[in-house]
């Protein structure tokens, strides 16, 4: 079989096309274009079938696990494909410590190091309760976090582009140390001891309760991250499709009951708008892998209700 590999433009990608066997799959047609190519290695190819001109549907990738001869179409001898390089990719775990590891080594700084003398401060700096608690909480965050990526989490795609790292470490290392510099300020009034528990122990049940979520999803894939898009049910996914989402929100809101401070909420106010952005799409996306049929924007009239999950 012969299968040639074009770009978007139709610009031939592979010169002279590639020769396969009739019995090969996807995989092996990435892995001959990695060794014609030696930087286009198979997680950074996205390959699909070519669309007609003028065509406005979305084109079909190939899914690497599947043999060429499922998209041949009844020409078994030769098969074009649609190559676009995504370009340099890492692995979502490497991505996950990156972005992780900052907030956790970043926050304990501001903590335990006379930092506040380089911002003008020259007092004596007295340490509240609240602020030892609120370390402890953002560091066993961050550390379940991280624990979770290498020991919990499957993913379906292996990799992500390399730019990401750059912009989810800017994110989150960057209200780390704004969050870090108000809670552990010397100037930092502490919210009463009523207060500082009910926020804590809101956020505590919300971590616990975040990290039985995602064991619940873990279950939903095998190890090599197949599963197909599943609707997770019980335990809070009964009651809203991303619980795993809510939880993250809340325990959020719990850190910020017990801390108080505006760098604390507006970071729950952006990564409450992220993620809920990100529940919508993900509970569209599962109605319609679901429901085919079914109109995945408008919730009217049916048995769940986007508008209606609380995320």
């Amino acid at each position: 079989m012969k299968v040639s590999v074009v770009s978007r433009s139709g610009k031939e990608v592979v010169k002279g096309g590639v020769e396969l066997s009739d019995s090969a799959t996807v995989a092996d047609l990435q892995e001959a274009i990695h060794q014609r190519t030696r930087k286009l290695y198979p997680s950074r190819q996205r390959l699909t079938l070519p669309l007609p001109a003028g065509s406005k549907e979305k084109p079909v990738v190939l899914n690497n696990k599947k043999s060429l001869d499922d998209y041949c179409d009844g020409n078994l001898n030769h098969l074009t494909v649609v190559f676009k390089d995504l370009g340099p990719q890492v692995s979502y775990r490497t991505l996950f410590f990156c972005e992780y590891l900052g907030p956790l080594v970043i926050y304990p700084i501001f903590y335990y190091f006379p930092v506040y003398k380089y911002f003008g401060y020259k007092g004596e700096r007295s340490i509240h309760p609240v602020q030892t608690y609120a370390l402890y909480y953002w560091c066993f965050h961050y550390f379940k976090r991280i624990m979770e990526t290498f020991f919990v989490h499957r993913f379906s795609h292996a990799t992500s582009p390399l730019s990401n790292v750059f912009r989810n470490c800017a994110y989150y290392w960057s209200f780390g140390a704004y969050i870090a510099y108000y809670v552990n300020h010397p100037l930092y009034t502490p919210v009463n001891d009523f207060q500082m528990k009910i926020g804590f122990a809101i956020g505590l049940l919300c971590q616990i309760s975040n990290f039985y979520c995602h064991i619940l999803l873990r279950n939903l894939r095998r190890p090599d991250g197949n599963g197909g898009y599943q609707i997770p049910s019980g335990f809070l996914f009964n009651i809203v499709t991303c619980a795993n989402y809510t939880t993250e929100i809340y325990q959020w809101l719990g850190f910020n009951v017990a801390t108080q401070t505006v760098a604390g909420y507006s970071f729950l106010v952006v990564a409450a708008l992220i993620m809920t952005n990100w529940a919508l799409a993900k509970h569209r996306r599962l109605k319609k892998a679901r429901y085919p049929g079914v109109s995945s924007v408008s919730g009217k009239g049916e048995s769940r209700d986007e508008a209606s999950d609380g995320f």
